[in-house]
């Protein structure tokens, strides 16, 4: 799963070298959140197709899904592009899909929303126990969840240790160092980070985030350009268990 991708440059960087990696690493799926790949909020139904295009299977996103007009038509046209599964029904779109790799191994990806500094919503622990309870689906599953605080998105991980096979945070676009097996094999990480500009602050230029935050004023925070570092995680899942059986970060420049 790869991290936040962040407008063009974490665009070009998929497209680039995406399929090499996959190559490289023996990568049987590929997830990646979208949210900021539309001029760095939101996601429309080009760059969706563009990100697909590159090699991505299923993309999720989060509380920027709804930042671009078409991204409505995009959801309901697009069953690999996701959006939180947590939101009030009648959301356009859906929250989860199974896909089946090359390989002929079935998995299920959900994207879920934290809701501790982020707007209210409904309950994503509350959401994920229904579709647990109302339909098993396949062993392997992926969870990504959309989350502020790092307290939310561990507690998510404990709650679904052994029953899902990986829950992995996203949306800080700052990589943790605390990826690892939880007690009954459930992989798990607080943020895979993102995939944009090295000389940014989270993807955006440097000196309009410090101006903006020193003034307090109104300041246009653009994308950053320049050398791209893409990070993420692989995690390696028995099929027949659903059991994750490694977590590994990886930070690609």
């Amino acid at each position: 799963m790869i991290g936040d991708v962040i407008g063009r440059p974490g665009r070009h960087f998929l497209r680039e070298n995406l399929r090499r990696i996959v190559a490289r690493e023996g990568i049987d799926l590929v997830i990646a959140n979208g949210e900021n790949s539309s001029g760095g909020l939101g996601i429309t139904k080009a760059t969706a197709a563009e990100l697909h295009a590159s090699g991505v299977h299923v993309i999720t996103t989060g509380d920027h899904v709804w930042r671009r007009r078409d991204v409505a038509a995009a959801l309901a046209e697009d069953p690999r592009l996701l959006r939180p599964q947590n939101f009030p029904a009648g959301a356009p779109g859906a929250g989860m899909v199974t896909v089946t790799t090359a390989a002929g191994v079935p998995v299920r990806v959900i994207s879920l929303l934290g809701r501790v500094f982020l707007e209210p919503i409904d309950c994503p622990f509350e959401c994920v126990e229904r579709i647990l309870e109302r339909s098993p689906g396949p062993p392997a599953t992926i969870v990504d969840f959309h989350a502020e605080a790092t307290s939310e998105k561990g507690a998510m991980g404990w709650f679904l240790d052994g029953r899902v096979s990986a829950v992995l945070g996203t949306h800080t676009h700052v990589q943790t160092a605390d990826e690892r097996l939880l007690d009954n094999g459930t992989a798990f990480i607080t943020d895979i980070g993102m995939t944009g500009a090295c000389r940014s602050i989270i993807g955006r230029k440097v000196e309009q985030v410090i101006e903006r935050l020193r003034t307090r004023l109104y300041v246009e925070m653009d994308v950053a350009a320049g050398a791209v570092m893409m990070c993420g995680v692989i995690v390696s899942v028995n099929p027949e268990t659903g059991r994750a059986v490694g977590i590994r970060r990886v930070a690609e420049t």
